[in-house]
């Protein structure tokens, strides 16, 4: 195809050698001759292992998580639900003239040292402004929405980020790598590397086709010699179910779980699921953090949902904090979308202050739906 060759040029340019990680320091502690310093006291310890009860523990439990830990010792990932500059997102921003708008009023909750998004429209120069349809677009002007948030990383292995073929690929490739932001998917690896800790991000699309598991194997082989971390998004699963499901058809024909499963096996640390447009639970597996659906966080999807579906106005942000190298909490603020295309907090899942009913409602929910998930 007319962008394939540029596609493996660029992940050839993104791919590199990186530093190994830093390991913890040790801190012995030997008996003092008399009028010599005493030895520098070791560091607080780190949870020995994240549980689904960890995650959804109130706010003082996290924060008591990382407290007394060096700060330099600690990095945080933040990671968002669908990212879709298109369709009334578009045409609300355009009108405006303001590509900031959508993430003013959820900025806060974006702060960490890297960003993951789940780009789902390709941007291009003279993209048509339209309300409506599945064919999705966005204007270039979005970067900078992108850049005030702070992104890092954008998944493009998506349903709609080729909806304009190998060109508009082309182009968001290169508008996101001239902007600092780093493509994942689509054949890339996004390497990143962040206080001596090296990261690796993987992206795969499962609607409207079958996940290639021997390319996710390869790939995820390919990244681990230069990773201490790879994290694999995917865009999987039937819409607006509160559990992770297949569709049954070639819709999304693959089992979220069968495939999340697969891709720890094959080396993932971090499994992040969207597409869904409902917030779905968490799962631990062989020690290794899957969560299945973030929800929409730039979205135009705006509809009351019918009886038995998630409503695809919430979202949650979620927040993976690791120590040395290790996954050690996870935390998630939901959002609520207004006004076709702009998140806003539901509360603050980390201060006293705490969540709304709504948004305690849809973590009560996102719990819910990972306790269904164990039990199946």
């Amino acid at each position: 195809m007319p962008g394939a060759h540029r596609v493996l040029l660029l992940a050839a340019f993104l791919l590199g050698a990186c530093a190994p990680a830093a390991g913890p320091t040790s801190h012995a502690s030997p008996s003092a001759p008399a009028g010599a310093s005493a030895a520098p006291s070791p560091s607080p310890s780190p949870p020995a292992a994240l549980t689904t009860a960890s995650i959804f523990a109130p706010y003082a439990a996290h924060a008591a998580a990382l407290r007394g830990i060096d700060p330099a010792r600690v990095v945080s990932l933040v990671v968002t639900g669908d990212v879709i500059p298109a369709r009334k997102v578009n045409q609300v921003m355009v009108s405006r003239n303001d590509f900031l708008w959508p993430f003013r009023a959820a900025r806060s909750t974006l702060a960490g040292d890297v960003r993951l998004i789940d780009l789902e429209a390709p941007l291009f120069t003279g993209c048509p402004v339209s309300e409506t349809g599945l064919t999705f677009c966005g204007d270039p002007r979005f970067v900078d929405g992108l850049t005030y948030a702070g992104v890092d990383v954008a998944s493009l292995s998506n349903n709609h980020l080729t909806n304009y073929g190998a060109k508009g690929s082309s182009s968001t490739i290169k508008l996101l790598t001239d902007h600092g932001i780093r493509p994942a998917g689509l054949g890339l690896i996004a390497y990143l590397t962040v206080k001596n800790v090296r990261f690796a991000f993987l992206g795969f699309n499962g609607i409207g086709v079958h996940i290639d598991r021997a390319e996710m194997k390869r790939q995820i082989d390919l990244a681990r010699p230069n990773a201490d971390i790879v994290i694999v998004e995917f865009h999987w699963g039937k819409e607006y179910v509160l559990t992770p499901q297949s569709t049954g058809d070639v819709i999304a024909p693959d089992d979220p779980r069968e495939i999340g499963h697969l891709a720890v096996d094959d080396g993932a640390d971090l499994v992040i699921g969207n597409h869904p447009h409902a917030v779905q639970g968490v799962e631990i597996y062989r020690g290794h953090l899957i969560t299945y659906a973030h929800g929409n966080f730039v979205f135009d999807q705006m509809w009351t949902p019918d009886p038995g579906q998630e409503d695809p106005r919430n979202g949650v942000v979620g927040h993976y904090a690791f120590v040395d190298g290790r996954l050690v909490d996870a935390w998630y603020q939901p959002i609520r979308i207004f006004d076709f295309g702009q998140p806003q907090l539901m509360g603050d899942a980390m201060s006293a202050a705490g969540l709304t009913p709504d948004g305690q409602a849809v973590l009560d929910r996102m719990k819910l739906s990972t306790q269904m998930i164990a039990g199946t």
